[in-house]
């Protein structure tokens, strides 16, 4: 009785839904979060030594027990969480089921994997941010955790603004088509950086108008006054850096997932949960993401489906389900043979 009581109130009231979601997220994020907190001992007792005054080999040196143990822990419980938020949306699946249907089920679930497929190159640079910056892996998911939480604000002004041109200019579905085409051309012809070139970087330069940068400071603070001067360290850097791609990045990812759907609630929430274990899926695959040999070309296939899909839609509209397989296949391909070169590259050795 309770369960049918509870689903009543969901069916009658559309805010109860965007309430338990906030709920959802802002209960589990907050202990996400939270579970970082064991390091702060660490950093705290460095106050009394600050890392600016000391090289980072002199503090991987001197602290290499340490910062191994706080190495592996970080890992394990970034398993823990990019599992714990795979449930959770899978949860919250079943809750739209319940109350909105099974349309709108299949409508989330398939523009949550579209977008957690996308998010997956996001990684690379995030990767290619910290190596070049040389970020300690301690450091990481801090910057990581501001990243994502601001990404959320401009992720869902960004679909507001989407949602709005598609329901008053259907033209645009073609406009929004043609970019994931274009992206995906970028993409496949998009040659391996190894470093960000800093002094051309767009983010470096807007935030050089603001505060004065020092890349040789070694500390964990996003700002550090020296002298009088306060200057923006490198985690400042990267977080800016991050943004800025992360925008870049929204503008291509967001009009696939309108593809799928254009329900706000629907769009926004496989959006926030997609992004929300971004920061624990990276910190578990840092190591590994060079592996990923077919992730490329299954990205390229993705978007170039999508763009398809879009342009095509006054003609034939493809069903969300028929979606959701072809999504699952291209990235299930690219994971088996990933895996099965991987083998073939270790057997040559």
């Amino acid at each position: 009785m309770e369960l049918l009581y509870l689903e009543f109130i969901f069916m009658s009231n559309d805010y109860a839904l965007w309430v338990l979601f906030g709920i959802f997220v802002g209960i589990a994020l907050s202990i996400d979060l939270g579970l970082f907190g064991k390091f702060k001992n660490i950093i705290i007792k460095q106050k009394k030594n600050p890392i600016h005054n000391h090289t980072q080999q002199d503090i991987l040196d001197s602290n290499h027990e340490s910062f191994q143990k706080l190495q592996q822990q970080q890992t394990r419980n970034a398993l823990k969480w990019t599992i714990v938020w795979i449930l959770l949306a899978g949860i919250f699946a079943v809750i739209i089921l319940f109350n909105m249907g099974y349309e709108k089920m299949l409508e989330f679930v398939t523009a949550y994997t579209l977008e957690k497929s996308l998010s997956v190159d996001n990684m690379f640079i995030f990767l290619l941010i910290f190596s070049t910056l040389s970020i300690p892996y301690i450091y990481q998911h801090r910057i990581l955790s501001v990243g994502i939480l601001s990404a959320i604000v401009f992720r869902i002004l960004l679909v507001v603004v989407g949602v709005s041109l598609l329901e008053n200019f259907h033209w645009m579905i073609y406009v929004f088509g043609g970019l994931l085409i274009l992206t995906a051309i970028r993409l496949l012809f998009q040659k391996k950086e190894k470093k960000i070139d800093l002094e051309k970087n767009i983010a470096i330069r807007m935030l050089k108008v603001f505060v004065p940068i020092n890349l040789n400071i070694n500390s964990n603070k996003f700002l550090i006054k020296q002298k009088g001067i306060l200057y923006a360290t490198p985690l400042l850097v990267a977080l800016v850096i991050i943004e800025l791609a992360d925008i870049l990045f929204a503008i291509d990812s967001i009009p696939a997932v309108l593809a799928i759907s254009s329900d706000y609630f629907i769009v926004i929430t496989s959006n926030i949960f997609a992004i929300l274990g971004l920061r624990s899926l990276y910190l578990l695959l840092a190591g590994i993401m060079e592996k990923f040999y077919y992730l490329k070309p299954a990205l390229v296939l993705l978007l170039f489906f999508i763009g398809i899909k879009m342009l095509i839609s006054d003609i034939y509209k493809i069903p969300v389900l028929i979606s959701l397989i072809i999504i699952f296949a291209i990235l299930s391909s690219a994971m088996i043979l990933s895996v099965a070169k991987l083998k073939q590259n270790r057997n040559l050795k």
